[in-house]
């Protein structure tokens, strides 16, 4: 389990943090005494701009994936100005142990919430928060990725849920249909050159199948209005001069003809 140093800056032991940590006791000091709310606001920002560094760093740490560093810093720095104007040091904690979990946390759901352009299951979402932190420490430790057994190994994670979340890792920032392709044809086609689409012509041709048997029952008339309102493009009113009915007729013969139409069809899907 990452603890509150491992979030700190490079040279997280040097003289310049124990300064930090020092004057972040002295100002939440200085904040106990005071009653004025003026200065209670001064010292507030006093204590986020000397640990802004810590907010950043925990932010840094999901940078590079998809969701923009500047958006996670600013998520991380407003959980660290909630965190200072929360924490009470008469607890007996040390302000950044307070601290770094909840910015942890805020980065962590936002980053679950926002990052995902293809948004895989929520427990796949939150194993894979589990895995990153594991990650990046085979990578700066032992100098490879680690195995599906390292990740089971070391988190209480099933070894099928291991597998899912380094399936979806893509899902992050998938792969642009327009990106070129590198292989051996060298035409340079893009990736949607080669995504099938559907073929329009099936669907008329399979209207067309089941529609004939249909019209070739109706009355020589209905058959002339339907072509003359669908085939040939006359309005109502046109119809009914050519066939010496009413518009309002030409409505009702038409109506008559689609109900009995939309019925054999369903009588023929069912059969």
């Amino acid at each position: 389990m990452p603890t509150a140093t491992d979030y700190l800056p490079p040279r997280a032991h040097s003289r310049r943090d124990a300064t930090r940590a020092e004057r972040t006791g002295e100002l939440f000091e200085r904040l106990a005494r005071t009653g004025d709310p003026a200065q209670r606001r001064g010292l507030v920002d006093e204590i986020v701009a000397a640990n802004l560094p810590v907010a950043d760093s925990i932010a840094g740490r999901y940078g590079r994936r998809g969701t923009p560093l500047e958006d996670l810093e600013q998520v991380a720095r407003l959980a660290l100005v909630r965190a200072a104007a929360s924490f009470r040091p008469a607890m007996g904690h040390d302000f950044l142990s307070y601290a770094v979990p909840s910015i942890r946390g805020e980065v962590r759901r936002y980053f679950r919430d926002q990052a995902w352009m293809v948004r895989p299951p929520r427990r796949v979402q939150e194993a894979q928060l589990q895995m990153t932190p594991l990650r990046e420490s085979f990578l700066q430790g032992q100098g490879r990725e680690p195995v599906a057994a390292d990740y089971v190994a070391a988190l209480s994670l099933d070894e099928a849920t291991v597998v899912e979340v380094l399936s979806v890792n893509d899902c992050y920032h998938p792969e642009s249909l327009e990106g070129s392709l590198e292989d051996e044809s060298g035409d340079g086609s893009s990736l949607g050159d080669r995504v099938g689409v559907l073929e329009s012509g099936f669907d008329r041709a399979e209207a067309r199948t089941m529609l004939a048997p249909v019209l070739a029952r109706l009355a020589p008339r209905d058959r002339t209005v339907l072509r003359l309102r669908y085939v040939d493009g006359l309005t109502q009113r046109e119809v009914g001069e050519h066939i010496g009915v009413t518009q309002m007729q030409v409505s009702r013969i038409l109506q008559r003809i689609l109900d009995d139409l939309r019925q054999q069809l369903g009588e023929l899907e069912a059969a």
